[in-house]
């Protein structure tokens, strides 16, 4: 019979240590890095900018923009429930249709943002970039220019959507790590370029073809915020 040697108290503390270390950075490896972002939902009206939106409506136009204004850009969450397409579609500025519903951040103006993105065309994933056009605000002046779109550290795969189905997107910044869950699933993770840290302003939604309710929209509160007019503007994209 093999004889069992007890292990000294010394090696017993070292493997505690060692097996809690390596757990923590498992777990790590897979936690989502939030900071701490208090996402309160948005009762004040939306600041449509294009379309209409209302939380608690169903967006039907084919074009819609809006923010919230008050609201800090590091953090946001779209709570939506699919409804198809729009029964119109419109093209964008750079000539095709796409279908996609998604999150502002950090919407400085139209020219100069970042956008989370749930995309459908050319399959369903999640898809961030920055619009990037220092001294300009309006589509006049930029139109399509400046996008540059950020590759992840880690993606995974996104639901495909159908009809009646709710889910909730949201992304939130930390530093320069900008993480993005589908329904409390990390689902996007990776950084921003430096270029981003210039960008300030409130978050908003986005959405291109496609009918949804709004069923709800959270952002932190930007306890100094200015006092702000909306102002729709026909060429924002």
């Amino acid at each position: 019979m093999r004889r069992l040697v007890p292990r000294s108290p010394a090696f017993a503390g070292s493997l505690r240590i060692w097996l809690t270390l390596l757990a923590a950075c498992g777990s790590n490896l897979e936690a989502a890095p939030e900071r701490t972002v208090k996402l309160v939902p948005i009762t004040d009206a939306l600041c449509v900018t294009k379309g209409a939106a209302k939380v608690g409506a169903t967006v039907v136009e084919p074009t819609m923009r809006a923010v919230a204004l008050g609201s800090h850009g590091d953090g946001a969450q779209l709570d939506w429930i699919y409804r198809g397409e729009t029964e119109t579609t419109r093209e964008l500025a750079s000539g095709s249709a796409r279908r996609q519903v998604g999150l502002k951040l950090r919407a400085q103006n139209g020219c100069n943002l970042i956008y989370v993105m749930w995309r459908l065309d050319p399959k369903p994933m999640l898809e961030v970039s920055i619009k990037h056009n220092p001294g300009k605000a309006t589509h006049a002046e930029c139109g399509a220019d400046g996008y540059t779109k950020i590759k992840p550290t880690k993606s995974w795969a996104v639901p495909v959507l159908a009809t009646g189905d709710r889910h909730t997107l949201r992304a939130v910044i930390s530093g320069d790590e900008l993480t993005a869950w589908i329904d409390d699933k990390v689902a996007w993770r990776g950084t921003l370029p430096e270029i981003a840290r210039s960008l300030a302003g409130p978050a908003g939604i986005r959405s291109d073809n496609l009918s949804f309710d709004l069923v709800g929209f959270s952002a932190p509160p930007e306890e100094a915020a200015a006092a702000a007019t909306c102002r729709r503007d026909a060429g924002e994209l």
